[in-house]
Protein backbone atom coordinates (compact mmCIF):
# COMPACT_ATOMS: atom_id res chain seq x y z
CA UNK A 1 0.00 0.00 0.00
CA UNK A 2 1.14 3.47 -0.99
CA UNK A 3 2.15 6.46 1.83
CA UNK A 4 -0.88 8.26 0.12
CA UNK A 5 -3.21 5.31 0.77
CA UNK A 6 -2.52 4.43 3.92
CA UNK A 7 -2.86 7.49 5.25
CA UNK A 8 -6.24 8.30 3.30
CA UNK A 9 -7.64 5.45 4.90
CA UNK A 10 -5.97 6.17 8.51
CA UNK A 11 -7.59 9.76 8.07
CA UNK A 12 -11.15 8.39 6.56
CA UNK A 13 -11.21 6.15 9.42
CA UNK A 14 -10.67 8.73 11.97
CA UNK A 15 -13.11 11.09 10.34
CA UNK A 16 -15.73 8.61 10.39
CA UNK A 17 -15.35 7.56 14.05
CA UNK A 18 -16.25 11.78 14.63
CA UNK A 19 -18.41 12.29 11.89
CA UNK A 20 -20.82 14.28 14.52
CA UNK A 21 -17.84 16.59 15.75
CA UNK A 22 -17.19 19.76 13.27
CA UNK A 23 -13.95 20.72 15.00
CA UNK A 24 -12.54 17.40 14.10
CA UNK A 25 -13.67 17.99 10.56
CA UNK A 26 -12.55 21.41 10.34
CA UNK A 27 -9.27 20.90 12.15
CA UNK A 28 -7.70 17.80 10.86
CA UNK A 29 -8.94 16.99 7.25
CA UNK A 30 -6.34 19.93 6.29
CA UNK A 31 -3.66 17.42 7.93
CA UNK A 32 -1.44 15.40 4.94
CA UNK A 33 1.35 13.17 4.83
CA UNK A 34 4.63 14.11 3.72
CA UNK A 35 6.73 10.73 4.57
CA UNK A 36 6.93 8.18 6.40
CA UNK A 37 10.91 7.94 7.25
CA UNK A 38 12.73 4.82 8.94
CA UNK A 39 15.71 5.17 11.52
CA UNK A 40 16.98 3.45 14.74
CA UNK A 41 14.00 3.85 16.47
CA UNK A 42 10.96 2.78 13.75
CA UNK A 43 9.00 4.65 11.56
CA UNK A 44 8.32 8.15 11.52
CA UNK A 45 5.09 9.81 10.05
CA UNK A 46 5.68 13.30 8.76
CA UNK A 47 2.64 15.00 8.97
CA UNK A 48 1.91 18.56 7.45
CA UNK A 49 -0.53 21.36 8.76
CA UNK A 50 -1.31 24.37 8.27
CA UNK A 51 -0.39 26.36 10.58
CA UNK A 52 1.01 26.44 14.86
CA UNK A 53 -2.57 26.70 15.65
CA UNK A 54 -3.83 23.53 13.53
CA UNK A 55 -0.55 21.78 15.26
CA UNK A 56 -1.87 22.99 18.93
CA UNK A 57 -5.49 22.06 18.57
CA UNK A 58 -4.32 18.57 17.11
CA UNK A 59 -1.61 17.68 19.71
CA UNK A 60 -4.07 18.80 22.48
CA UNK A 61 -7.11 16.84 21.76
CA UNK A 62 -6.49 14.30 18.74
CA UNK A 63 -3.32 12.71 19.45
CA UNK A 64 -4.40 9.69 21.04
CA UNK A 65 -6.91 9.11 18.66
CA UNK A 66 -4.33 9.10 15.68
CA UNK A 67 -2.07 6.84 17.37
CA UNK A 68 -4.53 4.24 18.05
CA UNK A 69 -5.77 4.57 14.34
CA UNK A 70 -2.42 4.17 12.57
CA UNK A 71 -1.97 1.12 14.95
CA UNK A 72 -4.61 -0.45 13.84
CA UNK A 73 -3.51 -0.36 10.48
CA UNK A 74 0.45 -0.31 10.45
CA UNK A 75 2.29 -2.87 12.10
CA UNK A 76 5.50 -1.46 13.01
CA UNK A 77 6.78 0.89 16.15
CA UNK A 78 6.15 4.29 14.68
CA UNK A 79 6.30 7.86 15.76
CA UNK A 80 4.56 11.01 14.53
CA UNK A 81 6.54 14.45 13.59
CA UNK A 82 4.08 17.51 12.62
CA UNK A 83 5.72 20.15 10.45
CA UNK A 84 3.88 23.44 10.13
CA UNK A 85 3.76 24.80 6.23
CA UNK A 86 1.98 28.11 6.82
CA UNK A 87 1.46 28.41 3.05
CA UNK A 88 -0.53 25.67 2.90
CA UNK A 89 -4.87 27.32 1.47
CA UNK A 90 -6.64 24.75 3.81
CA UNK A 91 -6.48 26.35 6.72
CA UNK A 92 -9.72 27.02 8.58
CA UNK A 93 -11.56 30.13 8.99
CA UNK A 94 -10.14 30.92 12.84
CA UNK A 95 -13.55 32.59 13.29
CA UNK A 96 -14.60 33.61 17.13
CA UNK A 97 -16.58 31.48 17.31
CA UNK A 98 -14.65 28.08 16.19
CA UNK A 99 -11.61 29.53 18.32
CA UNK A 100 -13.69 29.49 21.51
CA UNK A 101 -15.07 26.24 20.67
CA UNK A 102 -11.39 24.70 20.37
CA UNK A 103 -10.01 26.27 23.28
CA UNK A 104 -13.33 24.85 25.40
CA UNK A 105 -12.46 21.04 24.86
CA UNK A 106 -10.60 19.21 27.51
CA UNK A 107 -6.56 18.93 26.55
CA UNK A 108 -5.39 15.05 25.91
CA UNK A 109 -1.78 15.34 25.36
CA UNK A 110 1.48 14.41 26.85
CA UNK A 111 2.46 17.42 28.32
CA UNK A 112 5.34 18.46 30.83
CA UNK A 113 6.05 20.05 33.82
CA UNK A 114 8.09 23.48 32.31
CA UNK A 115 9.34 24.07 29.00
CA UNK A 116 7.67 24.40 25.63
CA UNK A 117 4.92 21.22 24.79
CA UNK A 118 6.68 18.05 23.96
CA UNK A 119 5.76 17.00 19.93
CA UNK A 120 4.28 13.28 19.65
CA UNK A 121 8.05 12.66 18.32
CA UNK A 122 8.99 12.65 21.87
CA UNK A 123 6.60 9.87 23.24
CA UNK A 124 9.29 7.44 23.23
CA UNK A 125 12.27 9.28 22.93
CA UNK A 126 14.22 12.31 25.32
CA UNK A 127 12.39 15.33 25.41
CA UNK A 128 15.59 17.73 25.76
CA UNK A 129 13.44 20.84 27.03
CA UNK A 130 13.00 18.88 30.19
CA UNK A 131 16.03 19.34 32.47
CA UNK A 132 16.46 20.00 35.97
CA UNK A 133 17.27 23.62 35.14
CA UNK A 134 13.08 23.50 33.72
CA UNK A 135 11.81 21.92 36.90
CA UNK A 136 10.62 24.08 39.50
CA UNK A 137 11.12 22.91 42.85
CA UNK A 138 8.06 22.99 45.57
CA UNK A 139 7.45 21.05 48.53
CA UNK A 140 4.94 18.77 46.95
CA UNK A 141 8.55 17.88 44.74
CA UNK A 142 11.36 18.43 46.31
CA UNK A 143 12.18 15.18 47.83
CA UNK A 144 11.72 13.15 44.41
CA UNK A 145 13.26 16.19 42.16
CA UNK A 146 16.38 15.63 44.91
CA UNK A 147 16.45 11.71 44.28
CA UNK A 148 16.45 12.13 40.63
CA UNK A 149 19.50 14.82 40.73
CA UNK A 150 21.22 12.29 43.11
CA UNK A 151 20.88 9.68 40.72
CA UNK A 152 21.79 11.29 37.49
CA UNK A 153 24.93 12.15 39.00
CA UNK A 154 26.08 8.80 39.87
CA UNK A 155 23.87 6.60 38.26
CA UNK A 156 23.87 2.94 39.20
CA UNK A 157 26.42 3.73 42.42
CA UNK A 158 23.72 4.33 44.94
CA UNK A 159 21.24 2.89 47.16
CA UNK A 160 18.45 4.06 44.40
CA UNK A 161 18.21 1.60 42.45
CA UNK A 162 15.22 1.78 41.24
CA UNK A 163 13.88 5.06 41.92
CA UNK A 164 10.04 4.46 41.87
CA UNK A 165 8.74 8.34 41.29
CA UNK A 166 4.64 8.22 42.21
CA UNK A 167 2.01 11.04 41.98
CA UNK A 168 -1.28 11.28 39.93
CA UNK A 169 -1.17 11.70 36.07
CA UNK A 170 0.40 15.35 35.30
CA UNK A 171 2.63 16.16 37.88
CA UNK A 172 5.52 16.23 36.37
CA UNK A 173 7.25 12.82 36.65
CA UNK A 174 8.11 12.32 32.71
CA UNK A 175 9.91 15.67 33.51
CA UNK A 176 12.09 13.92 35.95
CA UNK A 177 12.45 10.82 33.77
CA UNK A 178 13.70 12.84 31.10
CA UNK A 179 15.69 15.37 33.05
CA UNK A 180 17.94 11.98 34.66
CA UNK A 181 18.44 11.35 31.28
CA UNK A 182 19.40 14.19 29.65
CA UNK A 183 21.59 14.86 32.71
CA UNK A 184 23.45 11.59 32.69
CA UNK A 185 23.86 12.16 28.35
CA UNK A 186 25.69 15.54 29.29
CA UNK A 187 27.56 14.28 32.20
CA UNK A 188 28.56 10.80 31.16
CA UNK A 189 28.10 10.83 27.12
CA UNK A 190 29.23 7.07 26.30
CA UNK A 191 26.52 6.11 28.58
CA UNK A 192 23.20 4.38 26.90
CA UNK A 193 20.40 5.91 28.02
CA UNK A 194 16.58 4.04 27.00
CA UNK A 195 13.56 6.61 27.78
CA UNK A 196 10.34 4.80 26.95
CA UNK A 197 6.86 4.35 28.15
CA UNK A 198 5.99 0.76 29.46
CA UNK A 199 2.95 0.79 26.85
CA UNK A 200 6.21 0.64 23.97
CA UNK A 201 7.54 -1.73 26.23
CA UNK A 202 4.68 -4.42 26.17
CA UNK A 203 3.89 -3.69 22.65
CA UNK A 204 7.86 -4.53 21.31
CA UNK A 205 7.94 -7.24 23.33
CA UNK A 206 4.63 -9.20 22.64
CA UNK A 207 5.86 -7.78 18.64
CA UNK A 208 9.28 -10.19 19.37
CA UNK A 209 7.49 -13.23 20.64
CA UNK A 210 5.38 -13.25 17.70
CA UNK A 211 8.18 -12.52 14.88
CA UNK A 212 10.68 -14.98 17.48
CA UNK A 213 13.01 -12.33 17.49
CA UNK A 214 13.52 -12.41 21.86
CA UNK A 215 17.21 -12.81 21.63
CA UNK A 216 17.44 -9.40 19.82
CA UNK A 217 14.45 -7.78 22.06
CA UNK A 218 16.71 -8.88 24.84
CA UNK A 219 19.94 -7.77 23.67
CA UNK A 220 18.13 -4.19 23.01
CA UNK A 221 17.69 -3.87 27.11
CA UNK A 222 20.16 -6.18 28.03
CA UNK A 223 23.53 -5.25 26.40
CA UNK A 224 22.48 -1.79 24.35
CA UNK A 225 21.53 -0.25 27.75
CA UNK A 226 23.13 1.42 30.64
CA UNK A 227 20.31 3.44 32.00
CA UNK A 228 16.71 2.63 31.53
CA UNK A 229 13.79 5.04 31.87
CA UNK A 230 10.45 3.53 32.39
CA UNK A 231 7.06 5.98 32.01
CA UNK A 232 3.70 4.82 32.85
CA UNK A 233 4.80 1.47 34.60
CA UNK A 234 1.05 0.42 35.46
CA UNK A 235 0.63 -0.49 32.24
CA UNK A 236 2.85 -3.81 32.90
CA UNK A 237 0.56 -5.13 34.90
CA UNK A 238 -1.91 -6.12 31.96
CA UNK A 239 1.07 -8.80 30.47
CA UNK A 240 2.26 -12.13 32.25
CA UNK A 241 4.59 -12.79 29.63
CA UNK A 242 5.70 -9.13 29.17
CA UNK A 243 6.24 -8.97 32.94
CA UNK A 244 8.41 -12.48 32.71
CA UNK A 245 11.05 -10.60 30.43
CA UNK A 246 10.55 -6.93 32.46
CA UNK A 247 11.74 -9.47 35.95
CA UNK A 248 14.69 -10.85 34.09
CA UNK A 249 15.56 -7.06 32.69
CA UNK A 250 15.22 -5.57 36.18
CA UNK A 251 17.41 -8.62 37.76
CA UNK A 252 19.94 -8.05 34.60
CA UNK A 253 20.29 -4.33 35.43
CA UNK A 254 20.34 -4.35 39.11
CA UNK A 255 23.71 -7.62 38.62
CA UNK A 256 25.38 -5.28 36.14
CA UNK A 257 24.59 -1.98 38.78
CA UNK A 258 22.86 -0.07 35.82
CA UNK A 259 20.39 2.28 36.85
CA UNK A 260 16.91 2.18 36.68
CA UNK A 261 14.36 4.75 36.76
CA UNK A 262 10.21 4.25 36.30
CA UNK A 263 7.04 6.26 36.97
CA UNK A 264 3.81 5.26 37.71
CA UNK A 265 0.59 6.83 38.71
CA UNK A 266 0.01 4.43 41.93
CA UNK A 267 2.34 2.81 44.45
CA UNK A 268 3.20 -0.98 43.49
CA UNK A 269 1.15 -2.24 45.87
CA UNK A 270 -1.84 -0.87 43.93
CA UNK A 271 -0.83 -2.35 40.54
CA UNK A 272 -3.47 -4.45 39.35
CA UNK A 273 -1.95 -7.77 38.10
CA UNK A 274 1.19 -6.87 39.27
CA UNK A 275 3.47 -10.25 40.13
CA UNK A 276 4.84 -9.94 43.52
CA UNK A 277 8.36 -10.84 42.51
CA UNK A 278 8.22 -7.83 40.54
CA UNK A 279 6.48 -5.54 43.29
CA UNK A 280 9.10 -6.42 45.92
CA UNK A 281 11.98 -5.20 43.17
CA UNK A 282 10.48 -2.19 42.52
CA UNK A 283 9.82 -1.49 46.30
CA UNK A 284 13.82 -2.58 47.03
CA UNK A 285 14.73 0.81 45.91
CA UNK A 286 13.88 4.15 46.51
CA UNK A 287 9.86 5.32 46.65
CA UNK A 288 9.58 9.39 45.91
CA UNK A 289 6.19 10.54 45.91
CA UNK A 290 4.91 13.83 43.92
CA UNK A 291 2.07 15.44 44.88
CA UNK A 292 -0.11 18.84 43.51
CA UNK A 293 2.33 21.85 44.20
CA UNK A 294 0.37 24.10 46.72
CA UNK A 295 -1.00 27.88 45.26
CA UNK A 296 2.83 29.34 45.95
CA UNK A 297 4.31 26.92 43.54
CA UNK A 298 1.83 27.10 40.57
CA UNK A 299 1.66 30.51 40.65
CA UNK A 300 6.03 30.47 40.61
CA UNK A 301 5.65 27.45 37.52
CA UNK A 302 2.80 29.94 35.42
CA UNK A 303 5.90 33.04 35.87
CA UNK A 304 8.04 30.70 34.78
CA UNK A 305 6.37 29.39 31.63
CA UNK A 306 4.72 33.08 30.91
CA UNK A 307 8.57 34.08 30.75
CA UNK A 308 9.17 31.38 28.53
CA UNK A 309 6.13 32.08 26.04
CA UNK A 310 6.91 35.99 26.65
CA UNK A 311 3.66 36.75 27.73
CA UNK A 312 2.77 40.06 29.45
CA UNK A 313 0.67 39.10 32.19
CA UNK A 314 0.13 40.81 35.66
CA UNK A 315 0.37 38.88 38.91
CA UNK A 316 -3.74 39.34 39.57
CA UNK A 317 -4.12 36.99 36.32
CA UNK A 318 -1.53 34.53 37.31
CA UNK A 319 -2.94 34.33 40.88
CA UNK A 320 -6.38 33.49 39.28
CA UNK A 321 -5.11 30.59 36.96
CA UNK A 322 -3.35 29.01 40.33
CA UNK A 323 -6.20 29.32 41.91
CA UNK A 324 -8.76 27.21 39.59
CA UNK A 325 -6.45 24.95 38.29
CA UNK A 326 -5.88 23.00 40.63
CA UNK A 327 -6.48 19.23 38.82
CA UNK A 328 -2.46 18.66 37.71
CA UNK A 329 0.00 20.56 35.96
CA UNK A 330 -1.17 19.56 32.67
CA UNK A 331 -4.72 21.68 33.69
CA UNK A 332 -2.20 25.02 34.60
CA UNK A 333 -0.07 24.92 31.99
CA UNK A 334 -3.83 24.21 29.00
CA UNK A 335 -5.60 27.10 30.82
CA UNK A 336 -2.66 29.25 30.37
CA UNK A 337 -2.18 28.17 26.76
CA UNK A 338 -5.87 28.90 26.33
CA UNK A 339 -5.70 32.15 27.93
CA UNK A 340 -2.35 32.95 25.67
CA UNK A 341 -4.27 31.72 22.38
CA UNK A 342 -7.35 33.84 22.49
CA UNK A 343 -5.72 36.99 23.56
CA UNK A 344 -4.13 36.59 20.19
CA UNK A 345 -6.90 35.74 18.62
CA UNK A 346 -8.81 38.53 19.26
CA UNK A 347 -5.75 40.73 19.48
CA UNK A 348 -6.48 41.79 22.90
CA UNK A 349 -4.50 42.36 26.31
CA UNK A 350 -4.61 39.50 28.51
CA UNK A 351 -6.46 40.88 31.56
CA UNK A 352 -7.93 39.29 34.42
CA UNK A 353 -11.69 39.76 32.77
CA UNK A 354 -10.62 38.24 29.54
CA UNK A 355 -8.78 34.89 31.83
CA UNK A 356 -12.57 34.70 33.61
CA UNK A 357 -14.39 34.93 30.48
CA UNK A 358 -12.00 32.32 28.44
CA UNK A 359 -11.52 29.86 31.76
CA UNK A 360 -15.08 30.79 32.71
CA UNK A 361 -15.88 26.71 32.70
CA UNK A 362 -13.35 25.97 34.89
CA UNK A 363 -13.64 28.08 37.66
CA UNK A 364 -15.75 25.90 39.88
CA UNK A 365 -12.71 25.40 41.94
CA UNK A 366 -13.04 28.40 44.48
CA UNK A 367 -13.48 25.38 46.91
CA UNK A 368 -12.86 21.54 47.10
CA UNK A 369 -15.38 18.84 46.23
CA UNK A 370 -16.57 16.48 49.12
CA UNK A 371 -14.47 13.74 47.07
CA UNK A 372 -11.46 16.08 47.35
CA UNK A 373 -11.46 16.45 50.97
CA UNK A 374 -12.06 12.71 51.78
CA UNK A 375 -8.96 12.04 49.59
CA UNK A 376 -7.09 14.24 51.60
CA UNK A 377 -8.02 13.11 54.70
CA UNK A 378 -8.19 9.58 53.79
CA UNK A 379 -4.23 9.72 52.90
CA UNK A 380 -4.02 11.64 56.17
CA UNK A 381 -5.06 8.74 58.67
CA UNK A 382 -3.32 6.32 55.76
CA UNK A 383 -7.13 5.11 55.31
CA UNK A 384 -9.14 4.28 51.86
CA UNK A 385 -11.67 6.41 50.99
CA UNK A 386 -13.80 3.42 51.11
CA UNK A 387 -13.16 3.00 54.72
CA UNK A 388 -14.50 6.53 55.25
CA UNK A 389 -17.87 5.54 54.08
CA UNK A 390 -18.24 2.24 55.50
CA UNK A 391 -19.99 1.31 58.72
CA UNK A 392 -16.92 0.27 60.11
CA UNK A 393 -16.28 1.47 63.52
CA UNK A 394 -13.08 0.79 64.45
CA UNK A 395 -11.07 3.82 66.38
CA UNK A 396 -8.85 5.31 63.24
CA UNK A 397 -11.77 4.95 60.92
CA UNK A 398 -14.21 6.85 63.05
CA UNK A 399 -11.59 9.49 64.01
CA UNK A 400 -11.19 9.95 60.27
CA UNK A 401 -15.27 9.81 59.37
CA UNK A 402 -15.43 12.74 61.89
CA UNK A 403 -12.73 15.15 60.82
CA UNK A 404 -13.69 14.33 57.22
CA UNK A 405 -17.33 15.23 58.07
CA UNK A 406 -16.24 18.48 59.65
CA UNK A 407 -14.03 19.48 57.56
CA UNK A 408 -17.14 19.32 54.68
CA UNK A 409 -19.18 20.78 57.01
CA UNK A 410 -16.95 23.99 57.46
CA UNK A 411 -15.45 24.94 53.85
CA UNK A 412 -18.29 23.40 51.94
CA UNK A 413 -20.97 24.50 53.77
CA UNK A 414 -22.73 21.34 52.78
CA UNK A 415 -26.18 20.28 54.59
CA UNK A 416 -26.40 17.78 56.95
CA UNK A 417 -28.17 15.23 54.84
CA UNK A 418 -25.73 15.75 51.98
CA UNK A 419 -22.63 15.08 54.36
CA UNK A 420 -24.52 12.07 55.21
CA UNK A 421 -25.29 10.65 51.64
CA UNK A 422 -21.51 11.02 50.61
CA UNK A 423 -20.30 9.28 53.65
CA UNK A 424 -22.10 6.18 52.93
CA UNK A 425 -25.71 6.57 53.53
CA UNK A 426 -25.13 8.41 57.13
CA UNK A 427 -28.31 9.63 58.76
CA UNK A 428 -28.51 13.62 60.05
CA UNK A 429 -27.75 12.54 63.79
CA UNK A 430 -24.62 10.89 63.11
CA UNK A 431 -23.15 13.52 61.23
CA UNK A 432 -24.41 16.02 63.90
CA UNK A 433 -22.56 13.57 66.62
CA UNK A 434 -19.35 13.72 64.29
CA UNK A 435 -19.05 17.54 64.12
CA UNK A 436 -19.68 18.01 68.23
CA UNK A 437 -17.44 15.16 69.09
CA UNK A 438 -14.54 17.34 66.76
CA UNK A 439 -15.55 20.87 68.35
CA UNK A 440 -15.40 19.45 71.70
CA UNK A 441 -11.86 17.68 71.33
CA UNK A 442 -10.36 20.13 69.83
CA UNK A 443 -9.52 22.12 73.03
CA UNK A 444 -8.35 19.13 74.83
CA UNK A 445 -7.21 17.18 72.13
CA UNK A 446 -3.29 17.98 70.83
CA UNK A 447 -2.89 15.53 68.02
CA UNK A 448 -6.17 15.92 66.75
CA UNK A 449 -5.73 20.08 66.81
CA UNK A 450 -2.40 18.92 64.73
CA UNK A 451 -4.24 16.80 62.36
CA UNK A 452 -6.93 19.40 61.86
CA UNK A 453 -4.09 21.95 61.14
CA UNK A 454 -1.93 20.00 58.90
CA UNK A 455 -5.11 19.40 56.72
CA UNK A 456 -6.78 22.81 56.80
CA UNK A 457 -2.98 23.74 55.43
CA UNK A 458 -2.67 21.56 52.74
CA UNK A 459 -6.62 22.84 52.04
CA UNK A 460 -5.26 26.31 51.55
CA UNK A 461 -2.08 25.12 49.48
CA UNK A 462 -4.68 23.49 46.84
CA UNK A 463 -7.31 26.40 46.44
CA UNK A 464 -5.45 29.20 47.45
CA UNK A 465 -8.42 30.44 50.05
Amino acid sequence: MSTENLWKQIKNSLKLKNSNNSLVQMWFEPTEIISIDEDSGGSRFKLSVPSELHKYWITQNLLDSIFLEISAIYGKPFQIEFVVNEVSPKSPNASTDASMLALSQPPVSLTGTLGHTPTAKNKDTLNYDYTFSTFVVGRNNEFAHAASFSISENPGGNNYNPLFICGPTGMGKTHLLNAVGNHIKEKCPHFRVNYMSAERFLNECISSIRRREMDKFRKKFRQDCDVLLMDDIQFLGRGEAVQEEFFHTLNDFFEKKHQVVVASDRMPKDINGLEDRIRTRLEWGLIADIQMPDIETRVAILKYKAERKRLNINQEVITYIARISKRSIRELEGNLNKVKMFSELQGLNITLDLAKKVLATHDDTTSMTIAEIQKLVADHFKVKVADLKSKSRTKPLVVGRQVAMYLVKKHLDKSLVDIGRAFGGKDHSTVINALRRVESQLAINSDLKSDLEELETRIHNITGL
